[in-house]
């Protein structure tokens, strides 16, 4: 296909592809979906190698949001039957973290419900992530606790945190058909707020929640002009409770083609496969390694994912690396945060991988071999009941059971 040549091509040069080319991948055939993820796998090799970051989300305090965001379990009127509870103390939180960083997690994610954090919030958050550094130099941190007010990015900043998450989740034109109680600049304005403050932005999207092509690839560009280190793709899982509960809108082929468009105009920024892989992806996850650089670890916020050892598995079946606390995530040329710690500092080289195609020159990512794989059957929704796809987390933090990690 010419246009995937034209689309590695610019991917290769950390070129963003032109609207209609992205509009362009969502249109695909399934007869082509091999040759899509063969080509975005050579862009995301290029940039990336064989290497997945592990991730891991620790929910510092969950449920009771006064948000109204209808893909959410956790907002104000769902009848999600999930864990509620208030804020972790300061070292069940680094005990939740540790479980996660023992599994392999580089980055761990400190997550709260809630429209924004109070500056007393904030004070609490820093004594975590003080903890968390304490005990694992070099770990990365990253805050996610809703819309910031002035100077609350600097004081994270200030305590240690490397990145900050706020996702955009869908496109401006649709975003108040998911949420009223505040808009898409607000959203913009956080994430800027934590760039401005030399946080590593981390902002992303929620595919599956009836948004049409035009508005996803609207979402992607948006937040190309962000330009975050880091943009986590999630899929709607959708909670019993929630105003979004029956909307079954992707396909593992789907949600492929989501991932291969994402990377084609994010081709030297950490994408991440985030939350709903295993709902929607399902036996096809190990192909959506040949498109995203990171995935998380174990379980979610209020749901469950799938084993913490089988993540680890499946990486590694597919031909892939768990990346080391010692490598960098992102090429040389993107590592720009004079001071950031860890491994979000430049050390010089030409990039994490740059060689990987050339020491692999017959890896599992030709088309030949992606052929070999099942082909994937067409249903516009899971054979089964989504309650034996939505499993909600009962373990880990909040609650006296051991993680999953």
């Amino acid at each position: 296909m010419e246009l995937l040549k034209t689309l590695v091509d610019k991917g290769l040069r950390a070129e963003s592809p032109t609207r209609d080319e992205a509009r362009a991948v969502l249109e695909t055939s399934d007869d082509e979906l091999l040759e899509v993820v063969a080509a975005a796998g050579k862009v995301r090799r290029r940039w990336f190698g064989r290497r997945v970051k592990l991730n891991y989300l620790v929910n510092l305090k969950s449920g009771l949001c006064p948000e109204d965001c209808s893909y959410c379990s956790q907002r104000l009127g769902s009848k999600a039957e999930i864990l509620k509870y208030t804020w972790l103390k300061t070292d069940e939180a680094a005990d939740a973290a540790e479980a996660g960083l023992k599994g392999g997690a580089k980055r761990v994610c400190l997550v709260a419900s809630g429209r924004g954090p109070t500056d007393r919030d904030i004070d609490r958050v820093s004594r975590t992530i003080s903890a968390i550094k304490e005990q694992h130099e070099g770990v990365e941190v990253c805050a996610c606790l809703g819309l910031l007010t002035e100077g609350q990015a600097d004081r994270l900043r200030e305590a240690g945190a490397d990145a900050y998450n706020h996702n955009l989740n869908t496109s401006e034109a649709t975003y108040g058909d998911i949420c009223t109680t505040h808009d898409f600049s607000d959203r913009q304005e956080t994430v800027r707020q934590a760039q401005g403050a030399g946080l590593s932005a981390c902002s992303g999207l929620i595919a599956g929640m009836g948004e049409s092509d035009e508005d996803l690839v609207d979402v992607v560009f948006a937040l190309r002009e962000l330009d975050p280190d880091s943009v986590p793709v999630n899929f709607l899982i959708p909670f019993e409770g929630t105003p979004l509960s029956g909307q079954w809108n992707l396909t593992p082929q789907r949600a492929l083609r989501i991932l291969a468009m994402v990377r084609f105009v994010h081709p030297d920024v950490e994408v991440r496969l985030a939350a709903g892989r295993e709902v929607h992806l399902r036996s096809l996850q190990p192909l959506a390694l040949h498109l995203a650089n990171s995935v998380f670890l174990g379980d979610y916020l209020t749901s469950e994912g799938q084993a913490g050892q089988s993540d680890l598995d499946m990486i590694a079946d597919a031909g892939f690396e768990v990346e080391g606390a010692d490598t960098t995530t992102l090429p040389a040329h993107r590592r720009q945060l004079d001071g950031q710690s860890g491994q979000l500092e430049s050390d010089g080289s030409e990039g994490p991988d740059a060689g990987a195609d050339r020491a692999h020159p017959e890896g599992p990512e030709d088309l030949e071999d992606l052929k070999d794989l099942e082909r994937p059957v067409h249903s516009e929704r899971p054979g089964i009941r989504a309650e034996e796809l939505v499993a909600v987390r009962r373990r880990g933090a909040g609650t006296a059971l051991p993680p999953n990690a």
